[in-house]
């Protein structure tokens, strides 16, 4: 499989800078099979039915983008410049991996200071990424980011203007709880409190589960052979009630439906071959791509991605490339929104895998 067996020529106008509002007002393209339907997420009780179970990423995104000024004491005296960093995630000691623009101006030792109340030292500075030590920690370390960062929002949204305190509210999920994501799981965006009470009513059931986006989603495949790709790892967790209520859908026959890419990956990855789950805790790497037989997924409700990345691999394996094409051809040609901000598709493959070849 090559690179640009996912690519496509996308308008730049249709990529989405700010949510839709009410959030259940996003529209949402409906594929099963090889039948396409436009609709909006609040049909979704309609669309589903009793006994599904919905499998949502709990995350909560932190405000990881920070502007800071590096100090660094010479022979000479102190020296200054102005950094930009994204937290990446911390490490089993207790600092953060970050990217750090520019990086070329840390090396370790160097102190960066990013408001009265929140600093931190360079431990290491690796190829393409430092190591922070916050002299804040706990609560005190939770306050002062919460003070000083700004929501880490995608390249290509950051790219045509800055972060501000509505993204705060429109880029966190309304059942986000867990701390520890750089990255929205987008496609839950879509869900408000009124959305969910319905389809709890309709009969729909739903399942929380943990995986901590990392700023690795973004980043480019650059391998022109899609097989030599790695992917970034991820943290997950999935409870031992989230396993029993998974399993126990499974059993009574009703369809399983991760709500974003990074609840499938999540799923995936723990299910066994007979598409069992137990309780896990681990780190994720894995890369779905066409040929993949899917072990417990049966729809999947997600955003429209970006070219040749990893997550357009991935809806391909899920529909089979040439659907999915199909799919993003309508999609494209009747305007909807595209990306982290932008409106949703509810994605239902063919019963048959052999289908989605």
């Amino acid at each position: 499989m090559k690179l640009s067996d996912f690519d496509f020529d996308l308008p730049e106008a249709l990529i989405a800078t700010r949510p839709v509002r009410p959030r259940p007002a996003a529209r949402l393209l409906v594929a099963e099979g090889a039948a396409i339907a436009d609709h909006h997420v609040r049909d979704l009780p309609d669309l589903l039915r009793a006994g599904d179970r919905l499998v949502l990423n709990n995350t909560r995104v932190i405000p990881a983008r920070l502007d800071g000024v590096r100090r660094r004491d010479t022979a000479q005296g102190p020296v200054e410049a102005r950094v930009e960093v994204t937290l990446i995630a911390p490490t089993p000691a207790g600092d953060w991996r970050a990217l750090a623009r520019p990086l070329r101006k840390l090396q370790a030792g160097d102190r960066i200071a990013f408001s009265d109340r929140l600093d931190a030292v360079v431990t290491e500075r690796r190829a393409d990424e430092a190591v922070l030590r916050f002299t804040q920690t706990g609560a005190d370390f939770d306050a002062a980011l919460a003070e000083a960062g700004q929501m880490p929002l995608p390249p290509y949204i950051a790219g045509r203007r800055a972060a501000d305190d509505r993204d705060r509210d429109d880029y966190q999920t309304v059942f986000a709880t867990q701390p520890g994501a750089v990255a929205a799981p987008t496609a839950s965006l879509h869900f408000d409190d009124e959305l969910l009470a319905t389809l709890r009513a309709r009969g729909v059931t739903m399942t929380e589960v943990t995986l901590h986006v990392g700023a690795g989603t973004f980043l480019p495949v650059k391998a022109d052979d899609v097989r030599d790709h790695r992917m970034h790892a991820e943290w997950g967790q999935i409870g031992a009630r989230a396993a029993d209520q998974i399993n126990a859908t499974r059993a009574a026959g009703g369809r399983i439906i991760p709500v974003g890419t990074t609840a499938l990956r999540l799923i995936e990855s723990a299910a066994d071959e007979a598409g069992r789950l137990t309780p896990w805790t681990g780190e994720t790497d894995i890369f779905i791509t066409p040929g993949y037989r899917f072990r417990i997924t049966d729809a999947l409700m997600t955003n429209f991605h970006l070219p040749k990345s990893t997550l357009m691999m991935l809806v391909a394996a899920l529909m089979g490339p040439e659907r999915i094409r199909r799919v993003y051809d309508h999609a494209i040609a009747g305007g909807y929104r595209f990306f982290s901000y932008g409106d949703a598709s509810l994605l239902i493959p063919a019963a048959n895998p052999e289908v989605r070849a």
